[in-house]
Parts: C-alpha cells; structure tokens; sequence
C-alpha cells in the first residue's frame, strides 16, 4: 500500500510526543488543535494504525507509536541537515538537546558546554538537569539527543560510554567530633544517621553501593532531591552525606561543612548515554568525539585540594 507521510505529520506525532497535550503541541507549532487533530488522524490513516491509546482523553504513546518514533526523529533531524546544508556561516549546525544528572549538569556541564562553543561556534544547546533515571527516561522517549549521568545504566534501548570521572567524599558538620580523631574508619558510622538523594540519583546509587554494605547499621535520616539541601542539613548536623567533591567544594572552602578522609575508593565514572536508534547528526558526532576528549580537570572546582 502506497503511503503518503508527510513530515508536517511526523512534526505534529513527535510535539504530541514531547508536549504530552495536542493543546501543548498546537501551541508550540502555532496550529489550531483542530489541525493538529486532524494531521494525527491522517497519519495514522496512512500507517494503518493507532499510534496512541486514548484513555480519559490522554494520549499515551503506544507500541506502535514507539515503532515510528526513530523513523520520525530521524527522518526530522536528516530535514534539519538539509535545511543547513548550505549554510557557509557555520560548520556545525542545528539545536542539540543535552540533559545532565544533578553532579554533572551543575558543576561539570556548563565549562564543558562553554569550552565546546568556543572551540566550535556552536551556540544552540539546551540543557535539562534532572536525576538519573529522568534523564533515562527522556532519552528513551526521543526528548532528549543525549544524557550525561554519574552512573552506569544498562538499559536495553540506550547505549553507554565512559567519558570522564570524578571522585565522591563524606562530608559532615565543620564540629562533629568525628573530625578530631586522628584517622576514621568505616565502623565509625554505626547507627549513623545519613542525608540521602532522591531514588533514580546516581549520587544517592554510590552510596547505597559502595559505602552502605560497609556499615552495618545506618539510618536515613532525610531523603531530598538538591544538593544545597543535602549540604544545609549537614551544616545543621543532622547526619552525614556522600556527595561528589564538585559538589561540596563551595560548602568545604567556605567552612559550612568538612570532608571525612575514609580508605576507601571513591572514584567513579561519568556515562554519556545516547538512544540505540538515535539518528547521530554531525553535530551529535561531534559533540560526543568532544566529550570523550574533554579534560574535566579543566573545572574550576578541580582545581580545590582538601
């Protein structure tokens, strides 16, 4: 059977995608709901099916739906090379969306985007900071061309690289009498009250991976979703945190709070991730090549011995 998609139809399917509302995604393509609902019931005319399940007048993405996905995005995105094809301004060209987990997206992502623009002239970059798992999740539903996190995902639908590390630490209240003793071990943190990351927090997953089954009675004491928080409660004393040395690097150079030295490795690795059916631009080519050669002892805060 002959088809006749149209890419105004695969740009109304993927704003349905990535605005979840057809009044959303009218808005953002400056349609009229009424077009907006009509080039869905086209498309889906053409394909022969369903591309989301309608159930209380939500739309929600479903396996067929999830089949045209790549396809659009790619076919999209192949649109976008040859709308710049001949632009001689620039030899980088198009939007990259890049989302960042809360460690990176803050501490690493904004010298790694500023040295990218300079070194290529590439200016138009979105970044959306969030917990791992979103990040995932984002990736897995095309909002996203790629996801920087702090921990290694094995999900099946997306592809992971190392490209760069940093090392985490303990920290706790600049007093705790922990810090007068002239070395620490693990089981000095019996009964121990932690400050914990949200679930889906790559910070939150070393800890429960690599410093919690050393102790063997620890208690949370908060669950919270900012790292300012997690540093606030633990100037207040109200227990202890494992957060990346990035992170707490303010907090210790201003005295709010101080690191625990521990023998044990704290090192881990940064993961750039990217969808398996993802159409690789040559802006997403190269921004990755940038990532992987990337010196992130380049950041300020790396440059803070404690």
């Amino acid at each position: 059977m002959t088809r006749h998609v149209s890419l105004k139809q695969l740009r109304v399917f993927t704003s349905i995608i990535q605005y979840k509302t057809i009044t959303a995604a009218s808005e953002h393509l400056f349609l009229s709901k009424a077009a907006v609902s009509m080039a869905l019931s086209e498309l889906e005319k053409q394909l022969g099916h369903a591309l989301f399940d309608r159930v209380n007048n939500r739309l929600i993405l479903n396996q067929e739906g999830r089949r045209l996905l790549p396809y659009a995005d790619e076919l999209l995105c192949r649109m976008n090379d040859l709308d710049q094809a001949f632009n001689d301004e620039h030899s980088l060209f198009g939007q990259l969306h890049i989302g960042a987990s809360d460690t990176i997206g803050n501490q690493v992502a904004p010298f790694l985007l500023s040295q990218f623009r300079q070194h290529y002239q590439h200016r138009s970059q979105t970044l959306f900071i969030s917990n791992s798992a979103l990040i995932c999740q984002k990736l897995i539903d095309y909002e996203l061309d790629i996801g920087l996190i702090e921990g290694k995902t094995y999900h099946p639908q997306l592809l992971s690289h190392p490209f760069s590390q940093d090392e985490m630490c303990i920290i706790c209240a600049p007093n705790h009498p922990l810090l007068s003793q002239p070395s620490v071990r693990l089981d000095d943190f019996e009964n121990s009250e932690w400050i914990l990351r949200e679930a889906g927090s790559g910070t939150r997953e070393f800890f429960l991976r690599t410093v919690a089954p050393r102790i063997e009675h620890w208690h949370e004491a908060f669950e919270l979703n900012t790292t300012e928080a997690i540093i606030n409660s633990v100037a207040a004393n109200l227990g202890f945190a494992c957060l990346s040395r990035l992170a707490a690097s303010a907090a210790v150079a201003s005295g709010r709070v101080d690191i625990i030295k521990l023998p044990l490795d704290m090192k881990r690795r940064f993961w750039l991730l990217v969808h398996k059916e993802k159409y690789q631009s040559p802006l997403l080519k190269r921004f990755m090549e940038y990532c992987y050669h990337w010196d992130s002892d380049t950041c300020p805060e790396r440059k803070l011995d404690f």
